[in-house]
């Protein structure tokens, strides 16, 4: 996340510096520690046929949840970003792998937010928490990016079919 994001927001776009980026985040994490809820003392794990339906209904480890998902979607968005910094996928390839990433980001946020109390510490449901919070903050930006800095970010001059998507 916030692989090429950050750095065209700094530099190019200037809309916020680090500094309150940085004091939006741990203000936005104190709200977040402060309304988690406080984990289960009890909780067991149950057990589960379908993980997706398990997770969907808060009835997985945070643990197991957020890990998988994270690493997965991590992955794939910096695989997204690299192949269209290349010039090897088409802006509106790279506009599809983000709708279909959407679909199943939502799915995974909620999922978190139901299972925030089967941790072992509070902190641990505020930085997952925050974590989803910060994918839609990381897709706020690539929207921003996409429609009004796209010659930042795209190989526009190599992009030969897709080449009004950089307008």
């Amino acid at each position: 996340m916030f692989f090429y994001s950050l750095p065209i927001l700094f530099n190019d776009i200037r809309l916020v510096s680090p500094i309150e980026c940085l004091f939006m985040v741990g203000a936005i994490f104190a709200i977040l520690y402060f309304s988690a809820p406080p984990p289960e003392q009890n909780w067991q794990q149950q057990p589960f046929e379908s993980f997706l339906l398990a997770s969907w209904l808060g009835g997985i480890s945070l643990y197991w949840v957020f890990w998988p998902f994270f690493l997965l979607l991590n992955a794939s968005l910096l695989t997204a970003d690299l192949l269209a910094k290349a010039g090897t996928i088409t802006v509106s390839t790279w506009d599809e792998i983000h709708f279909i990433l959407l679909l199943t980001i939502v799915w995974w946020t909620t999922s978190i937010w139901r299972c925030s109390c089967n941790t072992q510490a509070r902190i641990w449901a505020a930085l997952a928490r925050l974590a989803t919070i910060a994918v839609f903050v990381e897709y706020g930006l690539k929207l921003l990016i996409r429609i009004d800095y796209p010659r930042n970010f795209f190989n526009c001059e190599d992009i030969l079919l897709d080449y009004g998507s950089c307008f």
